[in-house]
């Protein structure tokens, strides 16, 4: 049995002490976005599982949008990448 070799690590401890892997992430073909998934690509950005660069060539994103993304959850967590609250979290 060979282990395929990767960049990077294959897993990370968060800070509530569960373990997020590559396995986890959402396949690279993503086309829906619910806040789940956005949530953990934050998550493995933040963690190191994958760096900034990756993520953004992976999942084919802009800059802007993953701002937008880590922005809205360290600000007010996962609820405020549900589409449906965009307006109760939104600044004036």
């Amino acid at each position: 049995m060979y282990i395929k070799k990767v960049d990077g690590p294959r897993a990370v401890s968060l800070a509530d002490g569960t373990v997020l892997t590559l396995a986890d992430l959402p396949p690279t073909d993503t086309r829906r976005w619910v806040a789940s998934r956005k949530a953990v690509v934050v998550q493995a950005v933040g963690a190191g599982l994958l760096s900034r660069k990756a993520a953004l060539e992976r999942y084919g994103l802009s800059d802007e949008e993953f701002d937008l993304w880590a922005n809205a959850v360290e600000s007010h967590g996962i609820e405020a990448l549900k589409v449906t609250a965009l307006q109760r979290y939104r600044q004036p």
